[in-house]
């Protein structure tokens, strides 16, 4: 699983380098302030969780196990829910896509204490 974490966080890592680029440089003469805003949260989360699936892959060789997994996984489930959401919102200007962000905040908090119970219980 830990070449699985790694390579899920690099990825999610250039997907989000490569979107805060395109957010600064092709969105932001056309899209509301408001939009922008909301396209750059989802960068920023996308980032910060690709980070946390590397000291995933990282971690596996000390705490390896279901609940490992299964936060690296939640950690995938919010990135694709909360930021691409967030993408989707503001790329289409379809507020209704908002109601689809918190699921994906549901998912990185119980990924979070997926993590934190992993590492405790060991």
């Amino acid at each position: 699983m830990d070449r699985v974490f790694m390579t899920l966080g690099s990825v999610s890592a250039l997907l989000g380098v490569a979107l805060g680029a395109f957010a600064a440089h092709g969105l932001k003469p056309d899209l509301a302030p408001s939009l922008l805003a909301a396209f750059e949260t989802g960068v920023r989360y996308q980032l910060y969780h690709a980070l946390a699936l590397l000291a995933l892959g990282l971690a596996w060789a000390r705490w390896p196990g279901p609940l490992m997994i299964a936060s690296g996984y939640l950690f995938v489930a919010g990135t694709v829910l909360f930021s691409g959401s967030l993408y989707a919102l503001s790329l289409s200007g379809m507020r209704w896509l908002g109601a689809i962000t918190p699921f994906g905040g549901v998912a990185f908090l119980l990924g979070w204490a997926c993590l934190a119970w992993a590492v405790w219980k060991r």
